[in-house]
């Protein structure tokens, strides 16, 4: 069992890494979400509750809406500060949300909700949802039934005690359905093209590798790094993702 609160709490010192090399998000995204819930993100007011350093943040604002990001780490808040300072920053969590009883439009949660405990975080987002609002959740999950990923995710498998690959898991209905609100989903597909040292930087950002030292993290970077050039020897990594869309509208 692994210490859930460490690694939620590992990001602060890998921000950098984070904003740099964690994937964004299609398009497509943002026309599901105003599909699913039936309304558009133009002029919508928006809690996007951990909001890492800004990643989804600065694409629902892309789209018109009026955001608000709600995020507990101050490293990576200072992140999300600095790259995107018109943006507001509210310390806080999904378990407990300092906002007005319907005050929103969507309530938010880009790679973030397994962190919460539903059976607080989805009332909480009820509770400040207006009546016709959305809670929203997504996750980037890597397809794992692409060769190359499988065998990475072994190696790292057997050489970390910390790994762990919670994205197929996160994205179970059943954390959201025992809410009694309609679940609405969707699955996407896409890729990216990135070079090897930003698929490291990655790995470097998520929380198994981030509650290591570095000493322990530098041989299973530098391995993996091996590994990648051997499957990619141009440096340039071809990573698939399906994308799971979850989207709850408040009655």
């Amino acid at each position: 069992m692994h210490d859930l609160k460490a690694h939620a709490n590992s990001f602060g010192p890998v921000a950098a890494q984070y904003q740099a090399a964690r994937p964004s998000y299609p398009d497509e995204l943002f026309d599901v979400l105003e599909r699913l819930s039936g309304r558009p993100l133009d002029g919508a007011d928006v809690l996007d509750v951990g909001a890492g350093t800004g990643i989804a943040t600065r694409l629902l604002a892309g789209r018109g809406a009026r955001v608000v990001a709600v995020e507990p780490s101050e490293g990576m808040a200072a992140v999300l500060r600095e790259v995107s300072p018109r943006i507001p920053v509210v310390k806080a969590v999904g378990d407990e949300l300092p906002f007005h009883d319907a005050s929103v439009d969507f309530v938010t949660y880009a790679q973030a909700f397994h962190w919460t405990d539903p059976e607080r975080s989805v009332p909480e987002a009820v509770r400040v949802l207006r009546p016709g609002g959305a809670l929203a959740v997504w996750w980037n999950v890597k397809d794992y039934e692409v060769p190359w990923l499988a065998a990475q995710q072994e190696r790292l498998r057997t050489a970390l005690s910390t790994y762990h690959y919670t994205g197929g898991g996160n994205a179970r209905p059943e954390r959201l359905t025992a809410s009694g609100l309609e679940v609405r989903s969707e699955r996407l597909r896409w890729e990216r093209t990135v070079p090897v040292d930003r698929v490291i930087d990655d790995l470097t950002s998520r929380s198994y590798f981030a509650v290591l030292e570095p000493e322990q993290r530098a041989p299973v970077l530098a391995a993996e790094r091996e590994a990648l050039l051997a499957e990619f020897p141009d440096g340039r990594v071809v990573e698939p993702y399906l994308l799971d869309v979850f989207v709850l509208p408040r009655p």
